[in-house]
């Protein structure tokens, strides 16, 4: 999920979603020493949890649709690059294009971001919209071989703004 980015050049990088810390705990290794980086997670639970197993790094109680105030609160002025851990196929189409407008205010021209999907949820409807509401927002996306060793299988979106 991680192993894409250019951490060479990302200074500036925001993880959506981060669940129980696994992306976070990657994405910290990775860092440039000049990159910021924070997390954003609705769940009070979850936040505990990342912040126990990412002790440095700094995780918003918030929802993604506020990242542009949440950059400035971090002090990044812009960024390079999102990992997303959000369940997109879950989400209602309005709830999809505010995230992803959010996204689209901070994420500079070139800037990375991916994002998973379980095979399973491709059955939604919603998870049709949103792979076609990618092509709004981003130039290139790609989608990575299926990780069959998931469970459930998943696979990645790769896209570049």
């Amino acid at each position: 999920m991680v192993d894409w980015f250019d951490w060479e050049q990302a200074r500036g990088v925001v993880e959506y979603g981060p669940g129980t810390g696994v992306f976070t705990e990657a994405i910290a290794r990775r860092l440039h020493p000049e990159a910021r980086f924070f997390a954003i997670e609705r769940s009070e639970e979850l936040c505990r949890v990342v912040r126990q197993r990412c002790p440095a790094v700094t995780v918003c109680q918030d929802s993604v649709v506020n990242v542009a105030e949440l950059c400035r609160q971090q002090q990044i002025e812009t960024v390079d690059a999102v990992v997303c851990g959000l369940p997109w196929a879950s989400f209602p189409d309005a709830l999809q294009r505010e995230c992803l407008d959010a996204l689209a205010e901070v994420l500079v021209p070139g800037g990375q971001f991916a994002t998973f999907a379980y095979w399973q949820g491709m059955l939604m409807p919603a998870a049709h919209h949103f792979r076609r509401r990618l092509d709004d927002y981003f130039s290139d996306i790609q989608m990575s071989p299926t990780v069959w060793r998931n469970l459930p299988p998943a696979f990645i979106y790769r896209c570049r703004r």
